[in-house]
């Protein structure tokens, strides 16, 4: 009943409005679209004014509904305000007011929100009028997924080929999908691109965009990363995702080949394993085979890569790869050659070879080569010792220490693997050369004594070496060494009388002698001049006598003055001393063969005066 009367005042108000319509105005204002996120609030504002002030006003909201009709959703007027029933609205909107006009407020904002809203305002006399806003709602997708092709795509494809998808989730508004190759977009073109969209409406209303790319693909996009964005609306604005990118594997024939030797680095010599790959610039890679020059035999390879173990200067040459394309038309064949260089360095040969003989005085030449693809350097060394640079070996006025072995070393400066070596062995020959030969050596000793005599030679072939003694029956060899081209001896002989002994050596090329003169001397008889090399014993014996003869010199002075009490004993028995204290560096001792112990002893007790020249003690040994 309530509705109805409602219904009738409002039929009254607008009769009364067109018959006032023509002097009483009213100015209505509504945004023409509101735009809002779903799940957000929306509130679409209606502001009026009228020319004249009305007695009442009344103001009604309507949304248009899915036939074309409206249908009222809120009501109010100066006694009341309420929102209508039995609608998709009733629970969902609110209303306020103020003295501008009036504010719809819609909750939970859904996809089939997005219809025109309608503002209805009558002021009676005063005038009225309407308004519409258009609420547009929106749902930003998910962000797009990219996926290429999982085989791969030919370049000699006639028509473009699919090479990748592109797919984004449940948008509102329906959101577009533009293709890039890099960063470049890519636009449909006739045999070059196109592109296949599906467009998908949800059962929740939100759209599924698919787009298929079909490219025609050149040997360039190998390289090449592609990616897809989608640009979709959002309030006020418009907003992209771009995917991730992704390469796609595009075949193409093999027009070309990069043939190269890996290992080893640098030069190549005999003994070293050689590796060579050869590589297309094919997708997929070309099947490789290799062959040397002039040659139809084919080299065993693996997937490219030729292997040559412990190479040889034979393996030197010209070494050739070739690609079969099987994509190709007539399946043509690409190729390409490399040269191989094998350097070696041949056995060392010495001339003279082994050993060379040489008289001493002479002079020798000696060379030492090998054959190599590189230069090479020589040195020469004996007993470790760098002698000489370079292949010739000069030897001047050879001696007995010329002899002995001589190595050569070559190698190749450019190569430092590269080494050989040899020798030879110098034999100097030569008549005997004895050690201190150039003068007799004269010898004393004792009676008795025994000396060591020793005879070094030096000769090639090895001297003999016999020992002639004359006036001692009593020696004996006591060493004997020998080398090549050395022999050492040494006899040990008792003197019992002058001896003249000689040592004489001997071989094929001469003979040399030494000679010692050993004069033998009295036991008794003490030498003035004496010439041993080996034995002093004897004069340590002469020493030893004659210190005990001046201690038994000393204990009889010394016992002769406690005698004559010229040395107190005790503490007892003091004497008077009326001479001078004589100074115990006034007794002087002498040693003579025709004075007696007791005159000497007298002579240093008196304490006679004497030059200042004797008052020291004389020793004579």
């Amino acid at each position: 009943m309530a509705l109805a009367d409602t219904s009738f005042l409002l039929l009254v108000f607008q009769l009364c409005a067109f018959s006032w319509q023509a002097w009483a105005l009213v100015d209505l204002r509504m945004e023409d679209t509101v735009e809002v996120y779903t799940y957000e609030s929306a509130e679409i504002p209606c502001l009026y004014s009228f020319t004249e002030n009305p007695s009442m006003v009344m103001v009604q909201w309507f949304v248009r509904g899915p036939g074309g009709n409206r249908v009222r959703i809120s009501y109010s007027d100066l006694t009341m305000q309420k929102v209508d029933v039995n609608t998709s609205y009733s629970d969902r909107i609110s209303v306020r007011s103020n003295n501008n006009g009036e504010f719809l407020t819609i909750q939970d904002i859904k996809l089939s929100d997005e219809r025109e809203f309608f503002c209805q305002v009558s002021g009676l006399a005063a005038g009225n009028g309407e308004g519409k806003t258009l609420l547009k709602v929106f749902d930003a997708p998910e962000n797009p997924v990219i996926e290429g092709v999982l085989s791969g795509v030919y370049v000699s494809s006639d028509s473009p080929s699919k090479i990748a998808s592109c797919e984004t989730r449940d948008g509102f508004p329906k959101p577009n999908i533009t293709w890039y190759r890099d960063h470049t977009p890519l636009y449909p073109a006739i045999g070059l691109v196109n592109v296949v969209t599906l467009v998908t409406r949800e059962y929740s209303g939100l759209y599924t965009v698919q787009s298929d790319l079909h490219y025609k693909v050149t040997k360039e996009d190998k390289d090449a990363h592609f990616s897809c964005e989608v640009s979709y609306f959002v309030p006020g604005a418009v907003e992209t995702s771009k995917s991730t990118g992704i390469n796609i594997t595009v075949f193409y024939p093999t027009t070309s080949v990069e043939l190269r030797r890996e290992s080893p680095e640098g030069l190549v010599k005999e003994g070293d394993t050689v590796e060579i790959r050869c590589q297309g610039d094919g997708n997929p890679p070309a099947t490789i085979t290799f062959n040397r020059e002039q040659s139809d035999v084919e080299l065993v390879s693996d997937q490219g890569v030729l292997i040559l173990k412990e190479v040889s200067r034979s393996d030197s040459g010209m070494y050739e790869c070739h690609a079969l394309n099987m994509d190709a038309p007539d399946h043509e064949e690409v190729g390409e050659s490399i040269k191989l260089t094998v350097h070696y360095l041949d056995p060392a040969a010495v001339v003279p070879k082994d050993s060379e003989i040489m008289l001493r005085g002479e002079s020798l030449t000696a060379t030492c080569n090998a054959l190599s693809s590189l230069e090479t350097s020589t040195v020469w060394f004996k007993d470790g010792v760098e002698v000489e640079r370079g292949h010739v070996l000069e030897l001047h006025d050879a001696t007995f220490d010329t002899a002995g072995q001589y190595d050569c070393e070559v190698t190749v400066p450019l190569l430092p693997g590269l080494q050989t070596s040899g020798l030879v062995h110098i034999i100097v020959q030569g008549g005997p050369q004895m050690k201190d030969a150039e003068r007799d050596i004269e010898l004393t000793e004792k009676v008795g004594g025994w000396v060591n005599l020793t005879c070094e030679v030096r000769g090639h072939p090895k001297p003999a070496i016999t020992w002639s003694i004359s006036g001692s029956q009593s020696w004996l060899e006591v060493v004997k060494r020998e080398t090549e081209d050395l022999v050492y001896s040494v006899v040990m002989l008792k003197v019992s009388t002058d001896t003249l002994a000689i040592c004489n050596s001997t071989n094929d090329f001469g003979f040399e002698t030494k000679t010692y003169n050993i004069r033998s001397i009295p036991f008794s008889q003490t030498p003035t001049a004496r010439k041993t090399s080996v034995d002093n014993s004897g004069v340590i014996i002469v020493v030893i006598i004659v210190s005990i003869l001046l201690l038994a010199i000393l204990g009889s002075v010394f016992y002769f003055l406690y005698k004559k009490g010229k040395l107190p004993c005790g503490r007892s028995g003091k004497q008077e001393i009326t001479k001078e204290k004589t100074n115990k560096d006034d007794i002087v001792v002498e040693m003579k063969a025709n004075k007696t112990e007791e005159s000497v002893l007298l002579k240093g007790i008196n304490g006679d005066k004497k030059p200042p020249n004797d008052q020291s003690t004389a020793l004579s040994s």
